[in-house]
């Protein structure tokens, strides 16, 4: 395996870029070398197969779609409230919402594992580290409700996301007064989150 990590870096985000554009269908070596400008046969120096790959751009976006330390410690220093709860749910949005194609990639990804048992495995341990990531930060800082809310309102906000990134239409005006994303933000920690 070649050994250039700018190399290998820009490689797995070219890899993100076409994962989040064609598919995974669409994500060859070949289709990652033109994206990254590279001759052909140069992803195939760098990655031992597609499942590698995919697990490297699961890595990278982990890395990229990673919230801001400096957000994190005032968001910290905040009442440990349902308000600061809701501040850190607009700042997942708006990560996800800057890197669109992170985050397309990541749900790309999320269909690759369903259909393929090898990256089942690994992948499902990825997401269910970042949940219980999620629910061990939440008790840790003190915020509002335990386990059963964070899940909750994980997979709240999974839906708006997905909605929001790719059907951004199906939300505008459902609820008459509430804009999207930011007034739908605001409603799901109004409805799950306990005030304090």
């Amino acid at each position: 395996m070649a050994g250039n990590p700018e190399r290998r870096a820009a490689l797995v985000d070219a890899g993100v870029e076409v994962l989040a554009r064609e598919g995974a269908r669409g994500l060859t070596f070949r289709a990652v070398d033109a994206e990254a400008g590279v001759p052909v046969g140069t992803a195939s120096n760098y990655f031992t197969g597609r499942d590698d790959l995919f697990r490297q751009i699961d890595a990278r976006l982990h890395v990229r779609l990673a919230p801001d330390p400096e957000v994190m410690a005032d968001l910290l220093s905040r009442p440990k409230d349902r308000s600061t709860v809701t501040a850190f749910m607009h700042d997942l949005m708006a990560r996800a919402t800057r890197d669109r194609t992170g985050y397309l990639a990541l749900l790309e990804m999320r269909l690759e594992a369903g259909r393929r048992p090898e990256l089942r495995a690994s992948f499902t341990k990825s997401v269910r580290g970042d949940l219980e990531e999620a629910m061990e930060f939440h008790r840790d800082a003190g915020l509002p409700g335990g386990d059963e809310i964070v899940t909750v309102l994980y997979l709240a906000m999974l839906g708006l996301l997905l909605e929001h990134l790719t059907l951004p239409d199906v939300l505008e005006g459902v609820l008459p007064g509430v804009g999207v994303p930011e007034g739908l933000v605001e409603r799901i920690a109004a409805t799950i989150v306990p005030a304090k």
